[in-house]
Formats: C-alpha cells, sequence, structure tokens
C-alpha cells in the first residue's frame, strides 16, 4: 500500500488548493551515487525541483566547486574531538550517498573535512559548536561528519553565517545507544546561497533529534535524510523557518524506515512575509515491507503574514507493509486568524501587538522543544526582529 498526502498551498489572494499528488514512483527509487556522471544539472522540471529557483542555484550545480569561500572554526566540548581530514579518510561518505545534484557536487568538490567524534560512551558536558561562516561569493563546497559512538551523548550545533555561495554536505552517525542533537542554524546574511546535504544513518537503539532553523539567505536549500539501520532507533525531526520579501527558504526531507520497531517524529513549522517571499516544505515518509511496527508522524504548519507570499506544503507516506504502529500526518498553510486579532484587541491590545503574540505563540512550543537554551534564546531574538520589519511594513514606521 502507497498513500500519498495533500499538497496545500497559500498564495498572495488568500487562495488553498489541496488534492492528491501523484508520486514519480518510489521514494525510494530516487538515484543515488557519488558520481557526477549519474546526477545530471538538473532542468528545473524534474519533480525534485519543481519548486525551486534552479536559475538562482546555478553556481552550486557545477562541478568545479572551490574551498576557499568559507571559514570554519570549531569550539568543541571538552569530551569531544575534532580532526581536519583529507577527503581520502575512510569515514568518509559512511552515511549514505548523494541524492540531488548540489548533493553530489559538494561532494566531489571537498578538499578537506570536519569531523566531530564523541568517543565511546563519553557524555559532552557542553555543546560543541561548529562556525560556517562565508567570506567570498566564490562557489565553495564544504564537508562536515558528526560521528556519535557507541552510548555516548551530544549536543552539535552547525552556525551558517556571513555571505557565501556554499554547497554543503552535513554526515551524522549515531552508532548503538548514542543519542545525539544536532542543530543546524542557517543565518546568512541577504544574499547568500546555501544548498545543504544531511544524511544520517543510526544504529540500533539511536536516538537523534535534529534540528533545523532558517531566517537569512537568498535562497537555502537543506535535504535531511534519515535512514535506521537496526531496530529500536528514534529520530526526531525539528524545523523552524521565517523568510522575508524575495527570499525562498526550502526543506525537504525524508526519513527511511528500513528496518522493524523504530519511531520518527516530523515537525516544521514556519511564517512568511513580504513580496516574494516562498517557502517550500517537503517530507517524505517510506515505510518499507521489512519496517514492522513502525511508529511515524510528520507535521508541516505555516502561517502567512502578509500579501504576496507563497507557501507550499508538501507531505508523502509510502507504507508497503500493514503491521504497524502508527502512521499519520498534517499539513496546513493559513493567514492571521481575524478571531484571535479582535479577541485580542478587545481586550485593549493594540494590533501591532496583537500580531506579535499570535506569532510568538505559534513559534513557542516549537522552540522550547529544542532544548539548546542558548540557540532558543537567539531564536526568539531573531523572531523579533522579523516581526519588527513585518509592523514597520503595515504602520509605515522604521523598525526598531
Amino acid at each position: 500500500m502507497t498513500l500519498t498526502t495533500d499538497h496545500s498551498r497559500a498564495v498572495a489572494d488568500g487562495a488553498h488548493t489541496h488534492g492528491a499528488v501523484k508520486p514519480e514512483g518510489s521514494r525510494a527509487e530516487r538515484r543515488t551515487s557519488f558520481s557526477l556522471d549519474d546526477i545530471p544539472v538538473p532542468h528545473g522540471r524534474e519533480e525534485e525541483w519543481r519548486f525551486s529557483p534552479a536559475d538562482r542555484l546555478q553556481p552550486l550545480f557545477q562541478a568545479d566547486l572551490g574551498s576557499s569561500g568559507v571559514t570554519v572554526e570549531v569550539t568543541a566540548a571538552p569530551e569531544v574531538t575534532v580532526e581536519t581530514v583529507g577527503r581520502d579518510d575512510a569515514r568518509l561518505g559512511t552515511a549514505g550517498q548523494p541524492g540531488d545534484r548540489t548533493a553530489v557536487t559538494a561532494w566531489n568538490a571537498f578538499e578537506q573535512a570536519t569531523i566531530v567524534t564523541i568517543p565511546k560512551e563519553a557524555v559532552a558536558s557542553d555543546v560543541t559548536s561548529v562556525r560556517l561562516t562565508g567570506v567570498s561569493k566564490d562557489a565553495t563546497a564544504a564537508h562536515v561528519l558528526v560521528r556519535a559512538e557507541r552510548h555516548s551523548e551530544a549536543v552539535v550545533v552547525l552556525d551558517h553565517d556571513g555571505n557565501g555561495t556554499l554547497a554543503e554536505t552535513v554526515e551524522i552517525v549515531v552508532e548503538d545507544g548514542a543519542q545525539l542533537t544536532v542543530v543546524s542554524v542557517q543565518d546568512w546574511a541577504d544574499g547568500a546561497v546555501h544548498a545543504s546535504s544531511h544524511r544520517a544513518r543510526l544504529g540500533r537503539d539511536a536516538k537523534l533529534k535534529h534540528v533545523v532553523v532558517t531566517f537569512g539567505g537568498d535562497v537555502v536549500r537543506v535535504t535531511p535524510d534519515a535512514e535506521f539501520t537496526a531496530p529500536g532507533g528514534e529520530v526526531e525531526m525539528v524545523g523552524l523557518y521565517f523568510a522575508d520579501t524575495n527570499q525562498h527558504q526550502e526543506h525537504r526531507l525524508f526519513v527511511d524506515h528500513a528496518v522493524a520497531d523504530c519511531k520518527s517524529r516530523v515537525t516544521y513549522k514556519g511564517a512568511l512575509q513580504g513580496s516574494g517571499a516562498h517557502t517550500v516544505w517537503v517530507g517524505d515518509v517510506l515505510i518499507r515491507a521489512a519496517a514492522e511496527n513502525t511508529d511515524t508522524y510528520e507535521l508541516n504548519r505555516n502561517l502567512v503574514l502578509s500579501d504576496g507570499a507563497r507557501a507550499d506544503s508538501v507531505p508523502n507516506l509510502e507504507i508497503e507493509t500493514g503491521e504497524i504502529a502508527g502512521a499519520g500526518h498534517a499539513s496546513a498553510t493559513g493567514r492571521f486568524d481575524d478571531e484571535q486579532l479582535f479577541y485580542l484587541q478587545a481586550r485593549g491590545i493594540p494590533e501591532t501587538e496583537a500580531r506579535k503574540l499570535v506569532v510568538r505563540g505559534f513559534f513557542a512550543e516549537l522552540i522550547h522543544e529544542i532544548g539548546v537554551p542558548s540557540v532558543e534564546e537567539r531564536l526568539l531574538a531573531s523572531i523579533e526582529a522579523e516581526l519588527e520589519k513585518s509592523m514597520s511594513a503595515i504602520t509605515g514606521a522604521p523598525a526598531a
């Protein structure tokens, strides 16, 4: 049995469309390869790219990416080891093969990789921070591997800032019994272009919390894949995004339930404002025939704050066995609720403050699920700054 869920869209005139979307074959049949020849330059009409501004991503489709446009700086917890290695290191490439053009160009172009290792049974006493800073607009490839060895525990935060053009690979390996949180923050300057492929593999009884936060950049496209390789694994994928005028933010997820007795939860929320703001969320979950007793659920919510903005949301669920614990999904896109605003204003709260309260409430629960106080504080500050932009556009007053 294969199930494919609704595609919901909100556009500037407030219209919504809902309808069955037939996939181009099973998500499991998508071509993956380390070879550039196997994954050609897209023309933009492929299912994988139909929502993407291919013209703005063109620099990252090319095979000759450099390595000088982004710097990498790591601040590690005392228990964590950090290495810079060549591309011939045997640990690289073990989390799966590239699945789209920017992923395969990133793999073939990087010269050195950063490997963050949490040793067996170690419990990190602090957050490990990996900062990638754009220092030029030269199209660049970067590679990061995070390895949580058996029964270890750690939090790793990937920070992206500056102004760059980056094709990035993030490999995540969570070995048996390990518990790992990886947070990727995209807080680029306005002109940045970033395509990032996250590939995660989970061992027996492994737990991964994967968090993606996107605010800045001209075009940001993040594609997290998670694959279970042994029973007992759990993955929680959390995402927040806020797109402004002419920004394109895209998040495409794939959870591969290839074995029995595993659990996944996906929750992404986004807000968008301004003419040309465009967000895309695609959530693919595959439950293979061998994956009995799977428990999975995915949720996407989008809040459109102004005219001229558009959100696309496409949840897809493929089920190849009837012996599951549970499988579900939900997707919705909408504007401010006039009744909520009326309720708040009727109690003496000015309209601008009422709008801020609604957006804060929309994001609040998800922010507190991240579990990293320093990241949560930054998120709240970033949301506040975006709200100031929104309110200044409505009132005509300059942002504070």
